[in-house]
């Protein structure tokens, strides 16, 4: 278990959060209720995602199956490979960050496969994503001159995402952000014929 301790960690604290928040959102609030946490710009706002993100569909009852379906595969895909970076030792902001992005999908998974089933409005692989966090910091109009949005009101931050997204988004940021330290590789040093140092 030399390896795992942490990111077994970072998952189950991730998974506990989202599940526990989800399910007093779900049995507490209903669709479109929300209440102001700090101000206007920070809101718990009950909202439920049909398909993929930002709330797009995707071929109706066969595409949200074919969808559900995807997302366990990629699940299973990154699991192993945060498997295969504890096996071969990879920088260790790496797997941590792995594992976050890793819990935030199976988080996600969780509600697309059973919370149709438990709360009796979808069958197995039906249900719906559950997001509550909602962050409209700056809201105004665009000017009328600009190309296509002229006019149009528009809102900064407008998805309403949940902690699992908020997991997966960290994870792919921080490995952006890092990734030449994370995926530098060795340098090999020889002695040359004059004591110099000769990297391969």
């Amino acid at each position: 278990m030399k390896g795992y301790t942490k990111p077994l960690l970072i998952i189950f604290l991730v998974l506990l959060a989202d599940q526990v928040l989800k399910t007093w959102i779900k049995t507490h609030m209903y669709i479109g209720q929300e209440f102001k946490i700090i101000g206007h710009w920070f809101i718990i706002h009950f909202t439920e995602n049909n398909g993929m993100a930002f709330g797009l569909e995707f071929g109706g009852e066969f595409g949200k199956l074919a969808l559900s379906l995807f997302r366990i595969i990629a699940v299973a895909g990154i699991g192993y490979g945060l498997h295969y970076l504890i096996q071969k030792k990879y920088h260790r902001g790496l797997i941590l960050n792995v594992a976050l992005i890793f819990a935030g999908a199976l988080g996600n998974i969780i509600d697309s496969v059973v919370y149709g089933k438990i709360y009796g409005y979808a069958e197995l692989f039906h249900g719906r994503v559950v997001d509550m966090f909602y962050f409209p910091i700056l809201e105004g109009h665009f000017p009328v001159w600009l190309p296509i949005w002229g006019g149009e009101d528009f809102v900064f931050f407008r998805p309403v995402f949940n902690i699992a997204d908020a997991a997966i988004s960290i994870g792919v940021i921080i490995i952006l952000i890092f990734q030449k330290s994370y995926f530098k590789e060795d340098v090999k040093e020889e002695i040359g014929p004059n004591n110099e140092v000769v990297e391969e």
